[in-house]
């Protein structure tokens, strides 16, 4: 039984002896540890097993963004800034991330609900998350700041109101 194991543990670790039963047997016999460990260095070893190189993983993206990839060079190219709120989504080299950005908002703005998309001047759109809700006199083209907080939680300060949605950047 106790072979059965330590052949197990060889071959899990990748390496095969090319020792015979009888000379392993006569290291196991030997009482004085490091007498025992030189007779287990003396045997001869084979090459060690390789293992086949693992295939890559590929992950799949939904349609909306493998459409949308740009060029390698065009996302090296990008600055800090146009990727504030996507650091979870990308696989590269981590840079400090901005803690606030400042934009505007597209078009006129009301208030918002649970789920309103906010559109911003800079291209970018963000989710208001929180459930939270407001309504607001009418405003075109307000200013706005998404900041993150202590926590790394992302609101959107919109100037003109007092209120800031808990949001989280869609594109």
């Amino acid at each position: 039984m106790m072979m059965k194991a330590a052949y197990l543990l060889l071959f899990v670790s990748g390496t095969a002896f090319a020792a015979d039963d009888q000379s392993l047997l006569k290291c196991r016999t030997i009482s004085d540890q490091m007498a025992r460990l030189a007779c287990y260095d003396a045997l001869p070893a084979a090459a060690p097993v390789q293992a086949a190189p693992a295939a890559p993983v590929a992950h799949a993206a939904p349609a909306a963004y493998v459409a949308a990839a740009a060029p390698a060079a065009a996302v090296a190219a990008r600055t800090a800034e146009q990727d504030f709120g996507l650091e979870a989504k990308k696989m590269k080299e981590p840079e400090p991330a901005p803690q606030a950005i400042e934009s505007a908002i597209v078009g006129t703005v009301q208030g918002w609900g649970p789920r309103t998309q906010f559109k911003l001047a800079n291209g970018q759109v963000w989710k208001v998350i929180d459930g939270s809700e407001a309504t607001l006199t009418p405003m075109t083209n307000p200013k706005v700041k998404v900041v993150r907080n202590y926590f790394g939680t992302l609101f959107m300060e919109i100037e003109g109101t007092n209120h800031s949605p808990k949001v989280r950047r869609v594109q």
